[in-house]
């Protein structure tokens, strides 16, 4: 059965950029532009990956993922978090909300890749 990812950026060239490697790596996609959006699809149906952006208009990644690791089901999503700040304190803090890895903006193919395998989606 083929993975879903949701991929969560208020950028539609990002959002593009992350459709066309995940699906070379044969994932499912949705998209949602803000933290908002992606929690009504999440309710709709929980998807097996989140690639998550930081920050976002209307609801951002970390409210998001706080709201999300409280709702039905929405422990089984494994997320990764996109960021710009390369910040440990930044990151420290997205992973004890309940991220699971984290990667650089710009990201490739590679390191979605090295990403999904470490949190075993692939």
């Amino acid at each position: 059965m083929m993975k879903t990812c949701l991929v969560v950026d208020d950028s539609s060239v990002i959002r593009k950029v992350a459709r066309r490697i995940l699906e070379e790596m044969d994932f499912s996609i949705a998209e949602a532009a803000d933290g908002k959006q992606a929690l009504d699809q999440c309710v709709g149906s929980m998807p097996d990956a989140i690639l998550l952006d930081w920050n976002m208009p209307v609801m951002d990644g970390m409210e998001f993922l706080t709201a999300l690791r409280k709702s039905d089901g929405g422990t089984d999503p494994v997320v990764v978090f996109c960021t710009t700040e390369n910040d440990m304190a930044h990151i420290t803090k997205a992973i004890t909300a309940g991220a699971n890895e984290y990667i650089m903006k710009p990201f490739d193919k590679e390191i979605i890749e090295s990403k999904f395998a470490q949190a075993g989606l692939i």
